[in-house]
């Protein structure tokens, strides 16, 4: 049995011009140990996702308005509300956007680690501090004694990270959602907070819900990967078929627009032309018809259903896996991972 199932998983926002449906019909599971990467533009819905698992949707104006997300067997919707907090935090954790704003800055970085673990695990002071330490010290902070009396803004970004990182594990949850923990990092640092993120997944057996814009952050480490577009799951499965046998075309799109050294030497990007959907009036058909170079009638009028296009991979397209569809594009990713 998966740790987490997620089933037809639906949030709105109610909004003076409409209805936003952020996630609208979102269907997946996550298993003991594995990582689950959630990809897509801005505004694709994948951070509402993360946020509807950690019942964080403010309400109003958001609303979880179907669907079931079952956590070992037990239902996170039919919770109460003191059920709800002592799961966050504690069974299940995130890692926000921006360590800046996540980080209380009146604090010292030390107490808001050792925070969750006088709430989640009864600790006393003395042992949540000591417990903090050993944890700024596993996430490769330097003198973590001393920086554990540091205020987040004596910490660089990459520091903030992995504090982040650090107050995440701290109370050893079964899952960890990582919400574009590699943002605005560059790519040293990037590449170290991934290798640090699998380090301590295979010393802890963490499940891992990764969630970013860019497939080639999440190429080595990711055993499954959702493409979401304007609030749906566009394709779902296997990371080497979704990677090498990407099935959608949107998925091919973001594979394109990763730079390829190995086939261009100057690293041309090739860009999703047009931009994402309102979600308040999301296009009729398929979504991603109007950015789509091999729409044709049939997307234009008719939503297409999630469905088993190749074994366990599963795509949103009406056209999918027909002989000769794409003429080759789906090659374009080949070599990512």
């Amino acid at each position: 049995m998966a740790l987490l199932e997620v089933t037809n998983l639906k949030t709105h926002f109610t909004t003076r011009d409409g209805v936003v449906r952020a996630v609208d019909g979102v269907t997946f599971e996550v298993k003991e140990g594995h990582t689950l990467a959630i990809v897509g533009e801005s505004g694709s819905g994948k951070s509402v996702t993360a946020l509807s698992l950690m019942r964080l949707i403010p309400d109003p104006p958001g609303k979880i308005v179907d669907g079931r997300i079952t956590f070992r067997g037990e239902s996170v919707l039919g919770m109460n509300d003191s059920a709800v907090r002592s799961m966050r935090g504690d069974r299940i954790a995130m890692i926000f956007q921006d360590s800046m704003t996540s980080l209380n800055p009146v604090f010292r970085v030390g107490y808001q680690i050792g925070e969750a673990l006088r709430i989640h695990k009864g600790m006393t002071r003395k042992e949540a501090h000591a417990r903090a330490v050993e944890m700024l010290d596993l996430v490769g902070i330097p003198n973590p004694a001393q920086r554990a009396r540091d205020y987040p803004h004596q910490f660089s970004g990459g520091m903030r990270q992995r504090a982040m990182i650090a107050m995440a594990l701290a109370c050893d949850p079964d899952i960890l959602i990582a919400d574009e923990p590699t943002t605005a990092l560059d790519v040293t640092i990037q590449a170290q907070i991934l290798e640090l993120m699998i380090e301590l997944q295979q010393r802890q057996g963490t499940a891992i819900i990764m969630i970013t814009h860019d497939l080639g952050v999440v190429a080595d480490m990711a055993n499954d990967v959702m493409v979401m577009y304007a609030g749906k799951q566009v394709e779902y499965g296997k990371a080497d078929e979704v990677f090498y046998r990407p099935l959608h075309p949107y998925t091919w799109g973001l594979l394109a627009s990763l730079p390829r050294h190995d086939v261009d030497e100057k690293g041309t990007l090739l860009p999703i032309e047009g931009q994402p959907p309102s979600l308040i009036d999301v296009p009729p058909g398929c979504a991603f018809h109007p950015r789509c170079p091999y729409a044709q009638e049939r997307c234009k009028r008719e939503i297409p259903e999630l469905r088993e296009a190749a074994p366990a991979h599963l795509t949103a397209c009406h056209f999918a896996g027909q002989a000769g569809f794409g003429q080759g594009a789906a090659g374009k990713g080949e070599g990512v991972a």
